[in-house]
């Protein structure tokens, strides 16, 4: 069946859920603002991650031809701080926390990525944003100090926050800071050389790149002045995302710089924002040695994407549990075996609905309503052994169409082989079920479990899975 798609999704820009017309047809140029590598990445990251990740692969999934293009901060004031502290020069420092980025993105299978661009390898792009800055009015030099953007000569300053420039002076940040800028919320495009810090050549002065400007330089140099998405967290819509389009809007004269702005809620811990800041954060490599990858993925993409979610250890023991009916439920259509067959409506009406569900704002937690009301009506269906082996094929195949997207299921877990000696002692104890043996079949079940497996009873036989 072909499902036919009208994708709504809900933009910072425009305050509302707009309908998804890309700039060109079914290209889809997206950019996702992506780490500053001086710390090993926690939780909060990985919400973001999870999120673009599996809206790029929905998005692929229904047709469309996504260019995912994410940046790496590979230089800042964060990061030569902490080189500093370690001893170790500022580019070392960034590529061992890169490399360990990179290791954990492949942990959770966020593969969807186009293009990584490191922003120390877009110098040239930098410099030539600051240069078309400064022949255009916008820039101005503080001697010994840098390049710094007015803000006051651009017009629609705060359109993407609804922050006004007189409420700008919160902008500073990581090297905005001067005392000697036109105005506070003037941010820096180029910092003037320090002793001991990286340092490149440019007309304008020996020095470095400020934080804004590496963005709209290396979404220009792949998409051009305009583009379809950009996507971070909440966080950097202010001053980060407002200062982007400042930059490239005043540069190009064109407007939008971006036609849809996806910004995801907050990761909390005790209704706190998780952060390295403040200390309260899990490492993701720290949670991927407790609990596997699909696990985090479920926490993440069962909340809709830009809602704040708070985290906690009792949220895992749900989370197991709910991955498990999943997992069970695609064992007993493992099982299935009958010639006869169901209403086709209800796996027609499962995958229309759906869809719709992610169609509208990819609302997940919408989606996975249906999901388990469709796996409790079948569960019902398989009771009465009344689903054929081509539809529960049919269904097993939708739902490794859904994992592609979201990444929720284990299968290697759902498709282990059960060894013949575990077949064997299931074998006993549903004979001795039968006679009604039942001490004999509870020493059987400890005898399987204590193997490394558990079985679960239901009408149509056993479900026997890996623990």
């Amino acid at each position: 069946m072909k499902i036919k798609h009208n994708l709504k999704i809900y933009n910072t820009l425009t305050g509302q859920k707009d309908l998804f017309k890309p700039r060109k047809g079914k290209k889809v140029n997206l950019f996702v603002c992506g780490p500053t590598v001086y710390d090993y990445s926690h939780l909060g990251h990985a919400r973001n991650y999870i999120i673009f990740d599996s809206f790029v692969k929905y998005l692929r999934n229904i047709g469309f031809n996504v260019f995912y293009l994410q940046n790496i901060t590979d230089l800042d004031d964060k990061i030569i701080a902490r080189a500093r502290e370690k001893g170790v020069s500022p580019k070392d420092l960034a590529m061992a926390f890169e490399k360990d980025y990179m290791q954990n993105m492949k942990a959770m299978g966020v593969n969807s990525v186009s293009k990584y661009a490191r922003a120390t390898n877009y110098i040239k792009e930098i410099i030539s944003q600051i240069e078309r800055l400064q022949k255009k009015g916008f820039a101005y030099k503080i001697e010994g100090d840098g390049i710094y953007f007015d803000i006051s000569k651009f017009k629609n300053y705060g359109k993407l926050s609804g922050r006004t420039v007189l409420q700008a002076e919160d902008s500073v940040s990581r090297v905005d800071y001067s005392k000697d800028k036109k105005n506070r919320g003037d941010f820096c495009l180029w910092k003037f050389s320090s002793e001991n810090e990286p340092i490149w050549p440019s007309s304008f002065g020996a020095g470095r790149p400020g934080w804004h400007i590496e963005d709209t330089a290396i979404t220009e140099k792949f998409f051009g002045p305009q583009y379809d998405i950009h996507g971070g967290a909440r966080d950097i819509i202010f001053p980060h995302h407002e200062a982007e389009i400042t930059q490239m809007e005043s540069i190009s004269g064109k407007s939008p710089m971006v036609k849809y702005w996806m910004h995801v809620g907050f990761l909390t811990v005790g209704g706190q924002k998780m952060s390295k800041s403040t200390g309260n954060f899990i490492t993701i490599s720290d949670f991927l040695k407790r609990c596997p990858a699909n696990y985090l993925r479920f926490f993440v993409v069962r909340n809709l994407w830009r809602s704040p979610v708070d985290y906690s250890e009792s949220t895992l023991i749900e989370v197991k549990s709910t991955v498990d009916k999943i997992e069970d439920f695609l064992r007993r259509l493992k099982t299935v075996r009958l010639p006869m067959s169901i209403n086709s409506k209800l796996i027609s009406k499962f995958k229309t609905d759906f869809y719709k569900e992610l169609d509208d704002d990819f609302n997940t937690p919408n989606a996975f309503a249906v999901m388990f009301e469709f796996i409790n009506a079948v569960n019902k269906i398989l009771d009465e052994n009344l689903i054929s082996k081509k539809d529960a094929a049919e269904i097993y195949k939708f739902f490794i169409e859904i994992n592609n997207i979201l990444g929720i299921i284990d299968f290697k877990k759902v498709n282990k082989s059960i060894p013949a000696e575990i077949k064997k002692l299931v074998k006993e104890r549903e004979l001795a079920r039968k006679n009604q043996e039942w001490q004999k079949s509870d020493d059987l079940r400890a005898q399987i479990e204590k193997k490394g497996f558990a079985v679960e009873d239901k009408k149509d036989g056993p479900i026997v899975k890996s623990i």
